[in-house]
């Protein structure tokens, strides 16, 4: 009996750090990710829900530098959104076409850093970062002329 217990506590000090790693693999793929537990008995998962981030609505107005409206110019909102690989945030883009007001709606995205890039046919590319922390706004962009080549 006294072999077999020698036997036993040999395996388990030479697997340590592999019964280590199974037992971490456990936590992390049932339930997700690891979770610490707390002295409350609570997890410290629990504690954090997945919160959606706030959204905000957004309309562009385009004009000429003399305040006409530019249709049908392509307007690009790129946007962090949560969910990529390995939980890490990744750039969204929406394509947008601006109508015979010169106004385009972008749909609900997160609040944040947002990058707005206007091309239309005629006009200098434009393109700007804004940090947008409110429910709606509203963003007027002005075209400059493009350059002349000779």
């Amino acid at each position: 009996m006294r072999l077999r217990s020698k036997v036993i506590w040999r395996f388990v000090a030479r697997n340590v750090p592999w019964i280590l790693t199974v037992a971490a693999l456990v936590v992390v793929v049932g339930t997700g990710r690891p979770s610490i537990v707390l002295a409350n008995g609570h997890s410290q998962s629990d504690s954090k829900k997945d919160e959606a981030p706030p959204t905000t609505k957004i309309k562009i107005e385009v004009t000429d530098p003399n305040d006409k409206p530019v249709s049908q110019a392509s307007v690009y909102v790129r946007f962090n959104e949560s969910g990529g690989v390995f939980h890490k945030d990744k750039l969204a883009e929406l394509d947008l076409k601006t109508n015979q007001d010169g106004s385009t709606k972008v749909p609900p995205i997160p609040q944040g850093k947002i990058m707005i890039q206007v091309v239309a046919k005629g006009w200098r590319t434009f393109g700007s970062w804004y940090d947008i922390e409110s429910a709606e706004q509203t963003v007027q962009i002005k075209l400059q002329a493009r350059p002349h080549w000779y």
